[in-house]
């Protein structure tokens, strides 16, 4: 094998014919499989040709070249990571009639023949295919030599690892095997080196492709590989077969050096060295198929990087993919939720529209949140069914997922990259919670007012200045959001601007509280709060800070102009008085009703869900959603009507 470097194509021959012979022992050989293993093999990780796999690898060589699939590739390393074909080998125990020499020494000489099949694949792969493209294309340029040389990556240095060194000791060592049985120590000194193969394995799909795509551009690279698949020495497969072997190699080595250890006697010199050696071989196929897996994470985060239209500023390979997919968004002036997509990495969330005219990318990117410093917390909604908050230094989100767990496997996956982030980050102080369900967690706290986007208030949740408490309307008082805290105010109220360090520290519109906070500026005189009315409590939208919160419908013309139905609450810390709003998140109330006193009556309509309130001449009449919601609301009133603290419910907000 020395001077095979220099051998001419045609000499490969004997030694392929020595393979397929080598082959004949236990089966006959198949026409298009990629076997070059003796017939105790036959558990070895299934080759390209074998049922189940790829059919694109077990063609004939008239269909052409073609690459290998990314499935097949993951197929094999889920197998060689797997062990379970390992298990399943059992070696024969019973030798062939006439047969004497020891189990362990066929191993061995089993080893060598296969090291001998394997070593003229590889001088077909680096001293022929490699040799002839490279004089191909410095003499006829018709396609790039770095071409070539990135198809077939560190070939060469493999060739001569196997031809100089492995093959020769394996040899030496076999025919000098009566004065010394063992190889545990040649294959300990040599292991080290397989390690080369994490490079080739790395390269083999972007090699595969590449020799897909030049096959179809360039006329000359295809003459070249359809002239060498047709000789003898190729044996009637494909380059892309060829390719193949040096990442399968490893695992068969493992399995022969297994069986080697497992039919050494108990007090065999060799056997201690023999474990020793397996472990090595052991640690090279686990380097090998951590190198597929890199491959097959960077060629998805490629993948993904395509269909997001390759942001220059978002393409690195060190990110990683955890998790995507389609959510709803809750708008604060739609309502109806808007279909969206969710990309999250490692070190970013990014917030996706899908593209309607898909030419390239799929999804247009709007919104970009970094890990560091995101939260998210499940959100109470009774509207919008398994929300939760992701709220960002760049922006805040309500988003809505498809069902509970779907929502939870977004907040455990988002948590779990804010965790990573916090312990990469010695600096990092995860800021402090607040309990969920809890509405002043809503707003910022004044210490990170500027520093992170707010989550803004629906339009609809409000009917008046979140401020000044000011009705709005369509002409002379419309709806504006502080960007600040994500207040909905007015524009008398709004008429001030901020830096905001979320936003690049760029002015801004606030509120006047936020902008008083921020800048320090002393408010004007005209601009002061007017006097607190007596109907000026805010609205308490969650059940920790109200006995009993919903909707009801609000019956009857003694409610002018109010509409049809109210947000009605019974505060914790005004219990024998009902408050009645627009909207849940107002600031002031457009009817309070003092409870003491009243009596709670069915009404006169035939309707389940109705009920009033009725003393000397005032009635008010409501209507419940269900009639398990209006017996609990009948209950509550007549218990403040008596002079009693109602008892506030266990099972959450009620709104609906």
């Amino acid at each position: 094998m020395e001077g095979a470097s220099k051998e001419k194509p045609a000499s490969v021959s004997s030694l392929v014919t020595v393979f397929e012979n080598s082959r004949s022992l236990g089966a006959a050989p198949r026409a298009h499989g990629l076997e070059s293993e003796h017939h105790r093999l036959e558990c070895r990780p299934p080759s390209p040709a074998e049922p189940g796999e790829e059919p694109d690898m077990g063609e004939a060589l008239g269909s052409g070249p073609r690459t290998v699939s990314r499935r097949y590739l993951s197929s094999l390393k889920n197998k060689l990571s797997s062990g379970a074909w390992r298990k399943s080998c059992q070696p024969e125990t019973s030798p062939g009639p006439g047969m004497q020499e020891p189990e362990e020494k066929r191993i061995v000489q089993e080893l060598l023949e296969t090291e001998k099949a394997y070593v003229a694949r590889l001088h077909l792969l680096d001293q022929v295919f490699f040799q002839e493209l490279l004089k191909e294309a410095r003499s006829g340029k018709a396609f790039p030599e770095d071409v070539v040389r990135l198809i077939f990556s560190n070939i060469s240095s493999i060739y001569q690892f196997h031809s100089q060194f492995f093959l020769p000791e394996l040899q030496r060592r076999l025919d000098d095997w009566s004065a010394t049985p063992r190889i545990g120590d040649v294959i300990q000194k040599l292991a080290p080196f397989l390690k080369m193969y994490s490079e080739y394995v790395k390269n083999f799909e972007r090699a595969a492709e590449l020799l897909a795509t030049w096959t179809d551009k360039s006329a000359p690279f295809q003459e070249v590989i359809t002239r060498i698949q047709s000789s003898e020495a190729s044996g009637s497969l494909t380059l892309q077969h060829h390719m193949l072997e040096p990442v399968q190699r490893i695992p068969r080595y493992e399995l022969l050096l297994k069986e080697y250890v497992q039919k050494l006697p108990a007090q065999a010199p060799d056997r201690a060295d023999a474990q020793k050696a397996l472990d090595m071989i052991f640690s090279a196929a686990q380097h090998s198929n951590a190198a597929i897996t890199e491959m097959e994470r960077l060629q998805d985060l490629w993948e993904v990087y395509q269909r997001l239209g390759l942001e220059d500023d978002m393409v690195d390979p060190s990110n990683a993919l955890l998790r995507e997919g389609p959510v709803l968004k809750i708008s604060f002036r739609r309502s109806d939720p808007m279909e969206r997509y969710l990309f999250l990495f490692n070190n970013m969330l990014l917030y996706c529209v899908p593209r309607v005219i898909q030419m390239g990318a799929q999804f247009q990117v709007r919104t970009r949140i970094d890990v560091a410093g995101m939260k998210v917390r499940e959100v109470t909604n009774a509207e919008f069914p398994h929300s939760f908050l992701v709220s960002g230094k760049q922006r805040t989100l309500e988003l809505q997922a498809r069902s509970q767990e779907e929502m939870i496997s977004w907040m455990q996956a988002c948590q779990a990259a804010i965790h990573q982030i916090e312990k990469r980050n010695e600096t990092f102080k995860a800021a402090a919670q607040g309990p969920e369900g809890d509405t002043q967690e809503r707003e910022l706290q004044s210490e990170e007012l500027g520093l992170r986007a707010p989550q803004w208030i629906r339009d609809k949740m409000v009917t008046m200045c979140m401020r000044c408490q000011e009705p709005f309307n369509a002409l002379m008082r419309r709806r504006h959001h502080c960007r600040a805290c994500g207040y909905v105010v007015c524009a008398r109220c709004s008429d001030y601007r901020a830096e905001l360090k979320y936003d690049g520290n760029r002015p801004n519109r606030v509120c006047l509280d936020c902008y008083t906070f921020l800048t320090g500026n002393v408010l004007p005189e005209d601009k002061e709060d007017k006097k607190r009315g007596i109907l000026v409590k805010a609205s308490m939208a969650g059940s920790e800070q109200s006995l009993m919160c919903s909707f009801l419908q609000l019956v009857g013309d003694k409610w002018g102009k109010a509409g049809p139905r109210g947000w009605c609450v019974i505060p914790r810390d005004d219990p024998l008085v009902l408050y009645v709003y627009a909207a849940p998140q107002d600031m002031r109330a457009h009817t309070s009703i003092p409870l003491l006193g009243y009596q709670v009556t069915s009404g006169p309509q035939a309707d389940p869900r109705v009920f009033q309130l009725q003393q000397s001449g005032q009635l008010y009449t409501f209507k419940a959603e269900t009639e398990e919601l209006r017996g609990r609301w009948v209950k509550a009133m007549e218990r403040a009507a008596s002079g009693g603290v109602p008892q506030g419910p266990n099972n959450g907000d009620l709104s609906d």
